[in-house]
């Protein structure tokens, strides 16, 4: 099946490959402890929150992929050497089902090609992309320069009575339920993981205004909007056969506006060797500690 190849935006992307040479300061990850990880292929499918860019040291810089992300830390938690990583920056599910191109604008496969029918095990985290995350952030930091203690951010995107963001979470429910059924045709005997999204912003009051360039009263909204993203995809997983591992219940209290030794994801300027609004080393190795409970549960 092919689509029509169509431009898109990958700012964050591109702003981060060009940025690669700088993070060159080592972080020292802990390896998680023992886990069930089915034995036999482990594939990761997903986007940036996967791959680790700007995480020392990246492995693909296409894709801007980290090799101390929580596939990496999964697998060697295992003593697997049998992990198949395609995750990608920017990666959207068209890109999981149809290929696309990665930060330095090299042609990408299907994520999907990498599924093979002896594959035991399957991680997704995707949806992020599909319904514009890095262009949210964009805008409502920018709209909070006007405004920082008002709402800009949820005026534009409820203008008119509809939530636009809430709507791109049920137009992106059939995208995800495509990926996770080719998933179940391509592997019918492994186990398939779909992951949620940490928390970007406190999970309480107004966030950070100006260190995380979000306006108090956006700060709520965008907090709902992360959460209903995970709710679908919970639903999502459930629906399709498939395992949901929670990430956000654990990164609660190690937001963005956390301290440099404290949080999981990074602010507009990183402090630890990340991209802008994504994880750290720190939440890479939460999120696979929260994959290997779920693997063990």
């Amino acid at each position: 099946m092919t689509r029509p190849r169509l431009p898109r935006l990958r700012a964050a992307t591109r702003l981060a490959a060009l940025t690669v040479a700088a993070a060159g300061v080592l972080l020292t990850v802990a390896t998680p402890a023992s886990a069930a990880v089915p034995a036999g292929r482990y594939v990761a499918l997903g986007d940036s929150y996967t791959a680790g860019p700007l995480i020392p040291t990246q492995v693909d810089l296409n894709c801007l992929r980290s090799n101390r992300n929580y596939p990496s830390l999964v697998a060697a938690a295992a003593g697997s050497s049998s992990l198949a990583d395609v995750s990608c920056s920017g990666a959207t599910t068209d890109d999981i089902l149809y290929g696309g191109s990665g930060a330095l604008g090299s042609t990408l496969p299907p994520q999907l090609s990498a599924v093979t029918s002896t594959t035991a095990l399957v991680t997704v985290q995707i949806g992020g992309n599909d319904i514009g995350f890095s262009g949210i952030i964009g805008d409502c930091a920018q709209a909070s320069l006007s405004s920082p203690l008002g709402s800009p951010c949820k005026n534009r995107y409820t203008a008119g009575g509809v939530d636009q963001l809430q709507a791109r979470i049920v137009a992106a429910t059939p995208k995800v339920t495509a990926v996770l059924q080719a998933v179940r045709r391509a592997a019918p005997g492994a186990r398939v993981v779909v992951l949620g999204y940490p928390a970007i912003l406190p999970d309480t009051g107004y966030g950070c205004w100006p260190v995380v360039p979000i306006a108090y009263q956006d700060v709520p909204y965008l907090r709902g909007i992360e959460k209903s993203l995970n709710a679908m995809l919970a639903s999502t997983a459930t629906a399709n056969g498939a395992t949901y591992a929670d990430v956000y219940a654990p990164s609660v209290g190690r937001d963005a506006c956390r301290s440099s030794g404290t949080r999981w994801i990074e602010g507009l300027v990183p402090q630890n060797s990340a991209a802008p609004f994504h994880p750290n080393a720190r939440g890479e190795q939460g999120m696979a500690t929260a994959l290997l409970a779920r693997l063990n549960s």
